[in-house]
């Protein structure tokens, strides 16, 4: 809880055990073989792309019953209340395979996509592997929970398989997150994360991510509805807008910090929140 409060982040060691981890894991390879909802790019088992060899599964839910018990089970619903202080809405899952020499995703954070208003929203990203920096584990930047939403740019898509980014002062870098296959980490949306290519020549890094609602929530980007309560009832929740203000990051006594400007920030455009 103290380190949730500090950072922004906190890692659960083996929340899930090694066989569960397994089990999902073998569950979505199998899955993988085919074509599912969300697979709008397809799968290209002949691309020198890795991640077109293994698209990224998206909203698995929605439709997979196994994938809904692991997003409501209990553990998850009882670190993320403790965490914040009520029970929160699911309203996203994602399975990321990152094959070996697979693209990374840019730097971000989670409200830029799921805009939800007011309160913010949380992830649970469970290790299905061994990770580190070699096959590009998770990369976060600690000591600033609460952070305002940052203007974005442009990525360099050579890394990213997402095209924005957002930009960070050269005295604030990223820390790796070492996990173990069962590890979860939560993080708060507004938390600054993303992840380098996989450079592993034979590792895979596989990975189960459920994205929630602070339970106070009550408006977030139409992509993430339907919205359910975490005994799988699906809850009224509106629709955000999609413009917000943005920061940017100044010099100010103590070290950079993040002043919001009176432009708006651009709209992430329906390509970019569907990639979410």
């Amino acid at each position: 809880m103290d380190a949730y409060l500090q950072h922004g982040f906190v890692m659960v060691p083996g929340l899930f055990t090694t066989h569960e981890a397994e089990s999902l894991r073998d569950h979505y390879m199998e899955m993988r073989k085919g074509t599912w909802p969300g697979d709008d790019a397809g799968i290209d088992i002949g691309s020198d792309d890795p991640l077109k060899r293994y698209p990224r599964l998206i909203h698995m839910h929605r439709w997979d019953e196994k994938s809904m018990r692991w997003a409501v089970d209990q553990r998850i619903n009882e670190v993320i209340t403790e965490l914040t202080g009520v029970e929160p809405f699911l309203v996203q899952t994602m399975l990321y395979f990152k094959p070996p020499g697979a693209r990374g995703q840019a730097l971000h954070q989670d409200q830029f996509y799921l805009r939800a208003q007011p309160g913010t929203c949380i992830a649970a990203w469970l290790a299905l592997d061994d990770c580190d920096e070699d096959n590009g584990c998770m990369q976060l930047v600690p000591n600033m929970p609460d952070l305002d939403l940052l203007c974005t740019e442009k990525a360099d898509i050579m890394k990213s398989f997402t095209g924005v980014t957002v930009h960070l002062p050269e005295s604030i870098q990223p820390i790796p997150a070492v996990m173990k296959a069962g590890d979860v980490l939560f993080f708060h949306g507004s938390v600054i994360h993303g992840s380098f290519p996989n450079e592993s020549k034979s590792r895979f890094r596989r990975a189960l991510i459920g994205h929630y609602l602070t339970g106070d929530v009550e408006r977030v980007n139409r992509y993430y509805h339907p919205v359910f309560r975490m005994n799988g009832e699906i809850v009224d929740i509106g629709i955000s807008e999609q413009g917000s203000q943005c920061g940017v990051w100044v010099e100010r006594e103590g070290g950079p910090s993040v002043q919001v400007i009176e432009e708006t920030l651009a709209q992430a455009t329906e390509e970019q929140i569907s990639r979410q």
